[in-house]
């Protein structure tokens, strides 16, 4: 009698003890596939965030707003460059960077329209222009990082980028210490030629 008690209670405690392990591994699985779900929801929304963004600097008309929104849109792009990059997706990268350097050109043709004076008004300017400083960098890296095929592409991208800086400073700041002015060509008076010295009789 006492032997088959204990055997009910060595199955009953097997019994739970299988009970739990299932259960755990049960708990385990629900977590991954939350965790596939939230991680897929959020690469998701990155995309929808970037597409997002970009479309409502598409739309945006006025100067100093356009310029600040660049600064969201812009981190969006690295970061879809970047994540093409650890892929070694680099047509991805060089397609990114493209737009980014057409979207600060967007951004500054746009400042330019609506506030002409940049020293006076330089709201929108200098947000432009930090953001541009970041945009410098991120090209640089991806030109030490790209393969040679990829490389003459961004070369151009980041030369633009490079103009469009010192375009910006030169808005910014059109006086400069110690620089010169350039000079500005004098009226044209015709220069007669040399007249040979009369002969002596």
């Amino acid at each position: 009698m006492a032997g088959t008690a204990a055997n009910h209670r060595s199955e009953k405690n097997a019994g739970k003890k299988s009970l739990i392990k299932f259960l755990t591994l049960a708990a385990r699985s629900s977590l991954l596939v939350v965790a596939a779900i939230i991680l897929c929801g959020a690469t998701l929304r990155g995309e929808e965030d970037l597409a997002h963004l970009q479309q409502r600097f598409d739309s945006e008309k006025n100067g100093v707003s356009k310029a600040k929104l660049l600064q969201k849109l812009g981190d969006a792009q690295f970061s879809a460059e970047r994540a093409a990059a650890n892929a070694n997706d680099y047509s991805t990268v060089g397609l990114v960077m493209e737009k980014y350097r057409d979207n600060v050109r967007a951004a500054l043709d746009a400042l330019k329209k609506s506030h002409p004076d940049a020293e006076k008004h330089s709201s929108g300017y200098k947000q432009l222009e930090i953001h541009l400083g970041k945009g410098l960098r991120e090209i640089r890296d991806v030109l030490i990082a790209v393969p040679e095929p990829f490389r003459p592409p961004m070369q151009l991208v980041a030369q633009d980028l490079r103009d469009m800086d010192m375009e910006l400073l030169r808005l910014l700041f059109p006086r400069r210490p110690g620089e010169q002015p350039p000079m500005q060509p004098e009226a044209s008076t015709p220069v007669k030629p040399a007249q040979p010295p009369e002969k002596q009789p």
